[in-house]
């Protein structure tokens, strides 16, 4: 079977090398790079399955490397930094950065970001149906019942259907609040961020075993929202 190959791109060494560790540990293989410059010769080079991309690099700025990457290769992104205001990771979202990861961050974090990007790569079609706490969702059928008695349905508007879908197609994905509102109500509306909070709310209170605590319907503050299957 193909390892997964990944590119780590930072410019503090000890971080690179304990990465580096870590995940050849967990049988990936593993390229590392110190700045924008040598990051875009190495993914050129070396064709990664992932990139790992700090935004904090001495030469170019990480925003500018992953609009770099995004003009010739889909290749799936999940952004480091220790940015902590969400300008950053907007921007970043906005670039076509896959997730986000803050430092200081633990290693089980990355690695489940990472499984979740290789998997949408490989995997780009999810299964028809997609269980949501008691409900069974079919995308296929447009259909929401419960999954113990498939004649008590739940209706779901035509905006909430388009809402949930984006989110169910890209399992375990940090959908950006411009993504989504561009998806559902289009270009002209990607600053309405409180259409995404009431219509998550009500998904929420149709889907949710506990909608004060979700457990499928995430949200990402100042971000997005995901889909925790």
């Amino acid at each position: 079977m193909n390892r997964t190959r990944i590119l780590i791109v930072d410019d503090e060494p000890q971080l690179l090398r304990a990465l580096r560790i870590n995940l050849q540990a967990r049988q990936y293989d593993v390229v590392t790079a110190g700045d924008g410059t040598s990051a875009l010769r190495a993914a050129a080079d070396q064709h990664p399955d992932v990139v790992v991309l700090d935004l904090g690099l001495p030469d170019l700025d990480g925003i500018e490397v992953l609009r770099t990457l995004r003009a010739w290769t889909p290749v799936p992104v999940v952004v480091l930094s220790g940015r902590l205001g969400s300008t950053e990771k907007v921007a970043a979202l906005d670039a076509g950065a896959d997730d986000y990861v803050t430092k200081p961050f633990s290693v089980d974090e990355l690695l489940a970001r990472l499984r979740a990007v290789s998997r949408r790569r490989a995997e780009p079609e999810v299964a028809s149906a997609v269980r949501i706490g008691e409900y069974e969702v079919d995308l296929a059928a447009h259909d929401v019942h419960r999954a113990d008695d498939p004649a008590r349905r739940q209706h779901l508007t035509r905006t909430e259907w388009r809402l949930l879908e984006l989110l169910l197609r890209n399992p375990g994905r940090l959908v950006g609040h411009r993504e989504l509102l561009a998806h559902v109500w289009g270009p002209t509306y990607v600053e309405e961020n409180h259409y995404l909070r009431q219509y998550m709310a009500q998904l929420r209170r149709k889907l949710e075993t506990d909608p004060a605590r979700p457990r499928h319907l995430l949200t990402e503050p100042a971000m997005g929202y995901r889909f925790q299957p």
